[in-house]
Formats: C-alpha cells, structure tokens, sequence
C-alpha cells in the first residue's frame, strides 16, 4: 500500500449536477485518502469536500469537478463550477449556529489551513475554481 510520502498525486472526479455526487465525492475521496495512508484528514476532508460540491451543484445549472492532490505534506481539495460569480464570503460560525443554510464557507475557513477562489476561463467557457489546503500535520 502506497503511503502519503510517496510523492506527489492528483485526482479528479467530473459530476453531473446532481446531489448525489456529494456523497459519491465523500466515499471517493475517503477512499483516496485511505489509500494513502492520510486516514487521519478524512473527516475535515469529507466535510470540506462535500460543502464545496453542495455548493457547486446547488448554485449552478452545469456540471462541476472535484480536484484533490498532494504535495509537500499538504492535501488540496478544491472544485471548479460554472458560476464565474465569487462564493459568499464567510460569515462567523457563531452567527449561523442555527441557519439552515449559508454555512459552507465559513465551514470550509473554519476548518482549512487556508482557502481561496480564482475565476476560469477556458475555450469561451467561464467559472470558477474554490480551493483550501490541509497540512498532514
């Protein structure tokens, strides 16, 4: 079995826009992560993920991708939409203890060494690529 140090990986997973990617996107992504030796990350992993695929899904009309790579002793999760507009900014999470919605990058801050967005363009198609960093330490 490969282990975390082995050097630098990526993967990417394309989905539909559908809500039933955000658990297939979990469970691949534990997957992943198991198989690197890299166990201790799947929870904050998972959570981070999901909220950045849930938000992808449920604020466009196209489809979106999933992209996790390692380098350097640091995992970076991150999804690309089709909405070139900026994600929200994060609000305190004491102050959406009991939102039903609007939690998601305020999550993602809480919970990533560091996180950030930039816009895309490629072949007259635009969006946007929202990412975040988890040191394994």
């Amino acid at each position: 079995m490969p282990e975390s140090t082995s050097g630098a990986w990526e993967y990417s997973l394309s989905l539909p826009n559908d809500l039933r990617a955000v658990p297939i996107c979990r469970r691949t992504l534990r997957l992943i992560l198991t198989m690197y030796g890299l166990i201790h990350l799947v929870d904050t992993a998972e959570l981070i993920a999901s909220e950045l695929v849930s938000n992808a899904v449920l604020h466009t009309k196209g489809p979106a991708v999933l992209r996790v790579s390692w380098a350097d002793g640091v995992l970076r999760i991150g999804a690309w939409d089709a909405n070139p507009a900026p994600p929200d900014p994060p609000d305190d999470l004491a102050d959406l203890a009991n939102a039903e919605n609007g939690r998601g990058t305020a999550l993602v801050r809480a919970c990533a060494d560091v996180w950030g967005w930039h816009p895309l363009s490629r072949f007259g198609h635009r969006g946007k690529y929202v990412w975040c960093d988890l040191a394994a330490a």
